[in-house]
């Protein structure tokens, strides 16, 4: 059999950094670029990126990952798109300039604005499978609507874009400039109905927020429009969520796994089939959609993972250069670390509080308080495991990806709690893997994880004590609000 020559370019857009990397049909990857995003804290509870900061580090990653490429940039057929689920842009659709700056999902500036909500909780939650926070986006296009005259200005003018970060950055990434929104990214808006899969007026009434300025609904697979690789115009064929993306990685994700993706958040996923299962304290989400075929996965959100570790170094004073190298090697020393009490971000599934203040409970030297943070991204895992147990049959094992994975300790930590085996693969760019699947058009050929790492559970009586003390001063703290 010929050899196929088809390269596929995945351009993954995260909250630290544009990456722009380049697979053949086997998985395998042929070139890779890399550029930081810069993310600001104007005020306690924001959190934001420059959208042209964001347009211009893809730009950046294209370019230096096809000079990377040579002559071989001729081979690439097909691209796609992967970004940060619940972040927000409004922009101008004439000009193509942002009115505003990229709202993170971290982000909850409106939480106070969406407790006169409460009431519908449930009915919201059916309809579009997330609880009512501020992470998503309805509250942050209205605050962007009541606080941003120019937004104002050009809603009245008609001409007023705005949606979830992807359909901006397909707007000016590609050359026929499309208003189109995925199905991953538009479920993140609190405004968007997991079973119609589009736009629904009864939650933007509910919000008070007009229709017109949101993207086209298309499925996950759609011609977008071309982008610009070299001196070529290539289709983008696909568009997606991060978290999305990365279930694709190895292949079509198996129903008798669990997903664990650690970044700046933590994220955990589990294939529930073609239609949603109803979990009032977990999210509902459509991960792909093509033609009228859908895929549903239950997910659980810890909001505060890398985020929270940079944080608390910060305000310990450590020296972040060589920070993740510190903190792996911190896990693996014996200690005694105090608890934290992890609302980075506010605190997410399945307590689901905005405002949740962190705190350690006991003392600790800065290394112990370290182990400590990291121990609590292990702990949030578990409750969301365990509240994941009570929609389906016993899972067999758990995959680990992202940045984080790549700490021995702490997945050793989340096989002794779990009681799983965890798996790491090698290759640990989950999304941009993924996707690149997706954009191959879903080969059967694409290698499966070669090189995995096997965390086997073991007695850890100590680590068990933690968490059961940990919980209980969870439980404590939200009874006290």
């Amino acid at each position: 059999m010929a050899h196929d020559a088809s390269l596929y370019l995945a351009i993954d857009q995260g909250g630290h950094a544009s990456r722009a990397i380049v697979f053949d049909g086997l998985g395998e990857v042929v070139a890779e670029a890399f550029v930081e995003v810069q993310t600001t804290y104007p005020q306690p509870g924001w959190v934001e990126h420059d959208p042209r900061a964001v347009v211009e580090s893809i730009d950046v990653a294209i370019n230096q990952v096809v000079k990377g490429l040579g002559p071989r940039v001729a081979d690439v057929t097909a691209a796609g798109l992967a970004t940060q689920r619940s972040s927000l842009v409004c922009w101008d659709r004439v000009t193509g300039e942002a009115l505003s700056p990229v709202i993170s999902w971290q982000d909850h500036r409106a939480a106070r604005w969406l407790e006169q909500f409460k009431g519908s909780a449930a009915a919201v939650h059916e309809q579009t499978g997330l609880v009512i926070s501020a992470h998503y986006g309805a509250s942050k296009l209205r605050w962007c609507l009541d606080h941003l005259p120019e937004v104002g200005e050009a809603l009245q003018e008609n001409r007023l874009a705005w949606g979830p970060l992807v359909s901006f950055l397909l707007f000016r990434i590609l050359a026929e400039r499309p208003l189109l929104v995925d199905p991953a990214n538009a479920a993140r808006t609190l405004l968007w109905d997991l079973r119609t899969r589009d736009w629904t007026q009864a939650l933007l009434d509910l919000f008070g927020l007009p229709r017109e300025p949101l993207p086209m609904c298309v499925p996950s697979r759609h011609p977008c429009g071309h982008l610009r690789v070299g001196s070529r115009g290539v289709p983008l064929v696909v568009a997606t969520g991060d978290q999305s993306a990365a279930l694709f990685a190895f292949g079509p994700p198996r129903p008798d796994m669990v997903y664990v993706n650690v970044g700046t958040g933590a994220f955990v996923q589990r294939v529930v089939g073609d239609q949603p299962v109803a979990a009032p304290r977990l999210l509902s989400s459509v991960v792909w959609q093509e033609a009228d075929r859908a895929t549903y996965t239950l997910e659980g959100a810890v909001n505060g993972a890398g985020s929270a570790l940079d944080q608390v170094r910060t305000e310990l004073g450590l020296d972040t250069h060589d920070a993740d190298a510190q903190t792996a090697r911190w896990l693996e020393e014996p200690c005694d670390p105090p608890l934290f009490l992890n609302g980075v971000s506010g605190l997410g599934s399945p307590f689901w509080v905005s405002d949740f203040p962190s705190r350690f409970v006991g003392n600790g030297e800065a290394r112990e308080r370290i182990v400590a943070v990291a121990e609590s991204i292990v702990f949030l895992l578990k409750v969301n495991l365990d509240e994941l147990a009570a929609h389906g049959p016993e899972p067999d094992r758990l995959l680990i990806t992202g940045g984080l994975a790549a700490m021995d300790g702490l997945c050793q930590r989340l096989a002794d709690l779990s009681g799983m085996q965890v798996e790491r693969p090698q290759a640990r760019q989950a999304t941009a893997r993924g996707l690149a699947y997706l954009v191959a058009g879903q080969p059967p050929h694409w290698q499966p994880q070669s090189s995995v790492t096997d965390f086997r559970p073991a007695q850890n009586p100590a680590l068990r004590k933690r968490f059961d003390r940990w919980h209980t001063q969870m439980l404590a703290a939200l009874n006290k609000r």
